[in-house]
């Protein structure tokens, strides 16, 4: 299937977009970036240089994606969602260096979520809407909040899991990390406060 690029948006030609792959108004992709097969980009979004996001990926109006993030297969990226890139932003810096973050396999990053650098998103993870992500998130976790903490277990179709890890939906177990691992993580998120 071919390519449709709206008039108005900007693919500059050193950027590779795969077959499928939707762009639509005002949407801009830098040079060396990446686009699997069969995406969607909404209105407004905007694809910094060397950003790479894999096949089947729906990114929604308005998200910002900045040079050094990998996104994975099946990622969706709510409205205004927004990935930074810089632990010490200064406008005047002429030292400062990427901090790669990576979005694993069928994530789902909420609308207005902001993402700071240098973290990993675990597969099938859930990052709710307005949450600010400032810490790994682990496969399969819901996380809400400012700070962004897990609040909750989903399935890879993004329902909640009950504590023993089963969809309803999909009548399947999901294995989570062990009780003892979710309180390691919890003291030491107490110890880094």
């Amino acid at each position: 299937m071919a390519i449709r690029v709206h008039p108005t948006a900007e693919v500059s030609p050193q950027a590779t977009v795969g077959d499928g792959t939707q762009v639509w108004h005002w949407v801009q992709i830098r040079e060396g970036a990446r686009i699997g097969k069969d995406c969607r980009i909404g209105k407004d979004a905007y694809i910094d240089a060397d950003v790479v996001l894999g096949d089947r990926c729906k990114v929604q109006n308005f998200a910002t994606i900045y040079k050094g993030v990998t996104i994975g297969n099946r990622v969706f990226v709510g409205p205004h969602a927004c990935f930074t890139n810089d632990l010490y932003p200064r406008a005047d810096s002429t030292d400062w260096e990427i901090v790669p973050t990576q979005v694993e396999d069928g994530a789902s990053i909420g609308a207005n979520a902001t993402i700071l650098c240098g973290i990993t998103i675990g597969r099938s993870a859930m990052v709710a809407a307005g949450a600010v992500v400032t810490k790994d998130v682990p496969p399969h976790a819901m996380v809400a909040g400012v700070p962004a903490r897990v609040v909750g277990w989903v399935c890879d179709c993004g329902r909640p899991l009950d504590a023993k890890g089963w969809c309803v939906h999909d009548r399947k177990t999901v294995e989570l990390p062990s009780r003892k691992a979710r309180r390691v993580g919890a003291t030491d998120r107490k110890r880094k406060q």
